[in-house]
């Protein structure tokens, strides 16, 4: 949506876009230091002149300062990105974005803009008291201004944790104004268990020590295992010293400790997982001190760590129950080798194939834990599994025609042997040996297998250019076509039909509604 809104207003440089990207993604951190609402503005691009350039589009110096109007006014600017504080109540009760600046906002705007400052606001009505304007620096240009929104008793809190909050935020407003703020080799991207601003706050000088701990900071240190002062102590001596040393320590630890590299990292001590976000503040290109965002993600981890184990154990049970399967298919198999009536090898082969196709099911179940399958890898390990049934003098191609894409685990098994079934059906009864022409040695024939879902429902057609549906006009009522009938209309819900095929042979038509696992 951001990048819509951008686009809207003309921003489409890809570095710039990605630049104002990062800036929302990290601004959260911002807005709750400053107890503040965070508005992204950008030049709005209302018209353009007909045949001529976008207003405060410069080839000559490539900046883009819009430009005032022809009365002297400020140009227009536009909302196009609103953040509330989680540490305090909103200035603005609506969602600010797609919003015009009003006059005196425009002023504000492009002061800051045009003179590539931060600016505060004189006016003596909200929104906009005490209200500060960044402009958003890339590369030495100003492609957005940012405004910090305060609630009047916020700018005037007094506590200690407060002006400490609100002094680190200024500091990232003033990294923002300088262009160094954010920083392009920090990790990107949401991390489950990432530190968030009242989690714990520590304040490093530029030599590493602890300037100030937030009361959170501070139990977060005393969980891994501190006792005492953090105050005027090197974060990097307390930490280390609380670390087993047998345990493998993250080679950027010391880095994010000195608050020296914006990245994150996690400590362990016992059963205590710490993780920890470094924010180096710089000024004018030289490192100050540091912002260190800490959490106790013991809890967090201790569930990934579950959820490991039982997903293992699951895929372990499917692994169990394919090679109990396969065992099942194989003894089968020996006894119908010794079965001397051909009527009780046939039963006992076409046992073996369910069999077997229930262990192909496990199989890919064992490969993975979501809750929906591959359905095709599933049909194509089926497919080969019938081939085997048929006569030397009977060459069959089958074919897929389409993807299923993914099934419910729950479905899996009943369409994977429904499937299966009347793939067999088409081979066993649509190309008897007795149609194979005269002169010939072998009977061909095609059986192709065409999926395809509409919404929540899936429509599959086993058709085959064999000899045709009986002159009865149905399936017949084999143990086949009783297995097939009962797993679509009472398994799966669904139905079924057999009808001729245009052109010579039978289909069969199944259409059954899809589930989800998914919850």
């Amino acid at each position: 949506m951001l990048s819509d809104l951008l686009a809207a207003e003309g921003i489409v440089d890809a570095d710039d876009v990605e630049w104002l990207h990062l800036v929302v993604g990290d601004w959260q951190l911002i807005a709750d230091l400053s107890f503040a609402d965070l508005v992204l503005w950008a030049p709005a691009r209302i018209a353009e002149a007909a045949g001529g350039e976008g207003a405060g589009d410069d080839p000559e110096d490539g900046t883009d300062t819009p430009e005032a109007g022809a009365d002297g006014e400020a140009p227009e600017y536009r909302v196009i990105a609103h953040c509330r504080p989680t540490t305090g109540s909103t200035v603005y009760p609506h969602d600010e974005v797609g919003t015009l600046a009003t006059a005196e906002e425009r002023a504000l705007l492009h002061e800051a803009h045009s003179q590539q400052r931060i600016v505060i606001s004189q006016a003596a009505e909200p929104p906009l008291v005490g209200a500060e304007a960044v402009p958003v620096v890339r590369a030495g240009r100003v492609i957005a201004v940012l405004t910090r929104h305060t609630e009047e008793g916020r700018r005037q809190g007094s506590s200690r944790l407060e002006r400490y909050y609100r002094s680190s935020a200024t500091m990232l407003l003033s990294m923002i104004a300088e262009g160094a703020f954010p920083d392009l080799s920090a990790p990107s991207g949401a991390h489950r268990g990432e530190p968030r601003v009242g989690d714990g706050l520590i304040v490093l000088n530029r030599e590493g020590r602890v300037r100030y701990a937030s009361p959170n900071g501070v139990s977060v240190l005393h969980r891994l295992g501190h006792e005492g002062e953090i105050e005027g102590r090197y974060l990097a001596e307390v930490v280390s010293g609380l670390i087993a040393q047998l345990r493998p320590v993250d080679e950027t630890l010391p880095l994010v400790l000195t608050g020296r590299a914006p990245w994150r990292t996690e400590v362990e001590s016992g059963r205590v997982t710490v993780s920890l976000r470094a924010i180096p503040i710089t000024r004018a290109g030289t490192r100050t001190g540091a912002i260190i965002l800490a959490r106790d993600v013991s809890e967090i981890r201790r569930r990934e760590r579950e959820l490991l184990s039982r997903d293992a154990m699951i895929r372990e049970m499917h692994h169990r129950v394919k090679n109990n399967l396969q065992t099942v298919s194989a003894l089968l198999r020996l006894q119908a080798r010794r079965m001397e009536s051909l009527e009780s090898r046939a039963a006992l082969e076409e046992a073996m194939r369910r069999v077997a196709i229930i262990a192909v099911v496990h199989d890919v179940l064992s490969q993975g834990v979501e809750s929906e399958v591959d359905f095709d890898e599933i049909v194509d390990k089926g497919l080969r599994l019938t081939p085997e049934l048929t006569s030397p003098e009977l060459e069959v191609t089958l074919r897929r025609t389409a993807s299923f894409g993914a099934i419910s685990s729950a479905d899996a098994t009943s369409l994977a042997l429904a499937l299966t079934e009347l793939v067999t059906n088409a081979i066993e009864h649509g190309f008897p040996l007795s149609a194979k022409p005269e002169g010939q040695d072998t009977l061909r024939g095609t059986v192709w297998v065409t999926p395809e879902r509409v919404g929540d429902r899936l429509t599959v057609i086993i058709a085959d250019d064999g000899v045709g549906l009986p002159p009865g006009g149905g399936p017949g009522s084999g143990l086949g076509t009783q297995i097939v009938r009962t797993l679509i209309t009472s398994d799966l819900a669904g139905s079924i039909e057999w009808r001729p095929r245009a052109g010579g042979g039978t289909e069969a038509l199944i259409d059954v509604p899809l589930r989800s696992d998914t919850v």
